[in-house]
């Protein structure tokens, strides 16, 4: 197993399952996958169980699924823990037919791409359209409760029409692993390729989100070409980021690649509770020199990227992808990473899986997110929606590459 997949035995997780209705859906995945008899059939039940497990939790998160117990609807957490149970059943299973390594590890790479919702993008035509994307819960050996607000966010707005100031737009999310080794894999890539590329189908303005510092939501200008620290498998990283075969890319890669969201008219809308900033720091090493410094004000001609201002986790790797991939294609839409507020306890509360105060504030920065998505969609149809500085969109740009 892996180190999430052990974390299941946990009573946390169980019980945030039992109160979601969700340990219903984990229990029928083990008993139906005993009964699937051929690799063909193993295929078809393996897609069609994710897709049903991302169903049920939007359904669940947008207060559409019948039976979903006591646990807030907007909770974010039935769907990691039931897809872990579910995932370590798949790793566990021993089939009647021969099922070799390879295979199992396609199975299991189905059934991650189809329970989060990165296959089941369908955006229409005759609206606006929008993809944004959340993070599974992480940190979870230091407090196993927690739970993570861009999640949430992915879940309540799945499938949603937002009216802007611009007219209805459609969003449709996906949610990614905190994990390094399917980033290095060309994950993020994969699920946004077909959506940023130039032609029928390309949205108007994509948004990469996660949990981001206290009491403040950020609109990160600045993505680096470095990444660090240590997921939720225990895996470890500290070098640059580098783009998987096949997928289109710049060489060389930038060190730095700037949001194309239009933070001045985000930044100067009331959109809730919180504080919204546009944040321009990032932590080069200046060109000449060895040692890391943080500039307030973007970087430097020349400079290494030691951190964007979403920092070098993976939050500023799904924003450095997903921005250099749009650049790769000359895809001229607005789009970056948004960091929201971190999602707390009760400071009372070191026990229970969840409180009001949890509740209410995952609320609370799901509705001012939508508000901001609803200001970044109408903006980007007037004027210059990025303020009185020379606009990232408009500087030249090097020929792709794969």
């Amino acid at each position: 197993m892996t180190a999430e997949q052990r974390r299941l035995d946990n009573p946390a997780p169980g019980e945030i399952l039992a109160r979601s209705g969700f340990d219903r859906i984990a229990d029928d995945f083990d008993r139906e996958l005993c009964d699937v008899g051929s690799p063909g059939a193993a295929r078809r039940f393996v897609e069609a169980e994710g897709r049903l497990l991302w169903r049920s939790a939007v359904a669940r998160a947008q207060g559409r699924l019948p039976d979903a117990g006591d646990l807030a609807a907007e909770d974010d957490r039935p769907l990691y823990w039931a897809r872990l149970r579910m995932s370590r059943a798949l790793t566990q299973w021993r089939p009647e037919f021969p099922l070799d390594g390879a295979e199992r590890t396609e199975l299991l790479e189905s059934f991650e791409r189809h329970s989060r919702g990165q296959s089941g993008v369908v955006l229409p035509r005759g609206v606006k359209r929008v993809l944004i994307s959340g993070f599974d819960p992480f940190q979870l050996d230091a407090d196993i409760r927690r739970s993570n607000p861009s999640g949430a966010i992915a879940l309540a707005l799945d499938g949603v029409t937002l009216q802007t100031p611009s007219g209805p737009a459609r969003v449709e999310a996906a949610m990614f692993p905190v994990l390094w080794r399917p980033f290095e894999q060309g994950v993020v890539e994969r699920t946004f390729l077909p959506h940023l590329r130039p032609g029928p189908g390309q949205v108007d303005l994509f948004a990469t989100v996660s949990q981001g510092r206290p009491e403040r939501f950020d609109v990160e200008r600045w993505n680096g070409r470095w990444h660090q620290g240590t997921d939720n498998n225990t895996e470890v990283r500290g070098e640059p980021i580098t783009v998987a075969p096949g997928i289109p890319t710049i060489d060389p890669p930038p060190e730095f690649v700037p949001t194309t969201q239009p933070y001045a008219a985000i930044v100067g809308a009331d959109t809730g509770r919180f504080p919204v900033y546009d944040n321009t720091e990032v932590t080069e090493i200046p060109a000449g020199q060895t040692a890391p410094v943080t500039r307030p004000d973007g970087p430097t001609p020349g400079s290494v990227a030691r951190a964007g201002g979403g920092g070098s986790y993976l939050s500023n790797e799904v924003a450095y992808r997903t921005t250099l991939l749009r650049d790769a294609l000359r895809a001229d839409i607005p789009g970056g990473h948004v960091h929201t507020p971190i999602l707390l306890f009760d400071p009372a509360n070191s026990t229970e899986i969840t409180d009001p105060v949890l509740e209410g504030n995952r609320r609370d920065i799901t509705a001012q997110f939508r508000a901001v998505l609803a200001v970044a969609v109408g903006a980007g149809a007037q004027g210059d929606p990025f303020g009185p500085s020379s606009s990232p969109r408009t500087r030249p740009l090097p020929p792709p590459s794969m």
